[in-house]
């Protein structure tokens, strides 16, 4: 019973830290990823698809990123639909292939993405420790109806928090990384 308590409670502040290593990647940092575009929705064939599943996207420099519908007669589209897209970037089109050259922000869009970063770091420290509120009241229950003793309540108490300092660690640690990449010149 302890044991099922810590491992789901395990299990949802890893999902919580990839929620977060996956917000991140969407952050601009001046380094071109593919998961600048992910979130892109463009109008195609009638419908609203997103961005990944019209096209190849790559990474050919560090500053660059191609984007290769695999319908032509979409390029269009694909182009409105960055132009509408917050990443505030101007693509650039052969007809075949848009290249969107990602400048590097300036020291004060950097700050600004730096508390966007520590925004979304506290809002999953927070979710952690939501985690083991829940994990905790499930222990005093088990304790409360006599399931378990005092002292392996004990125990998984001091077993839950350890687990919950790992995961605000790594979760610091996300932060601090993807810190140092915004502020890195």
């Amino acid at each position: 019973m302890i044991d099922d308590t810590l491992k789901a409670a395990d299990s949802k502040m890893q999902k919580t830290v990839q929620v977060l290593k996956r917000e991140m990647e969407t952050i601009r940092s001046g380094r071109a990823t593919a998961a600048l575009v992910d979130g892109i929705v463009v109008e195609a064939y009638g419908t609203n698809t997103p961005l990944p599943q019209l096209a190849n996207i790559s990474v050919p420099e560090a500053r660059l990123l191609l984007i290769q519908p695999w319908d032509r007669s979409i390029v269009g589209n694909v182009q409105k639909a960055i132009q509408k897209s917050d990443l505030g970037l101007n693509p650039q089109s052969d007809g075949e292939v848009i290249r969107l050259v990602i400048p590097p922000p300036t020291e004060e869009r950097r700050k600004d993405l730096v508390k966007v970063v520590h925004k979304r770091v506290e809002d999953a420290k927070i979710a952690v420790r939501n985690v083991r509120r829940d994990a905790l009241e499930e222990l005093r229950k088990l304790e409360k109806d006599k399931k378990v003793s005092r002292d392996d309540s004990t125990r998984a108490t001091d077993r839950l928090q350890k687990l919950t300092d790992r995961f605000i660690g790594e979760v610091s640690k996300v932060g601090a990384d993807k810190e140092a990449e915004i502020m890195e010149v």
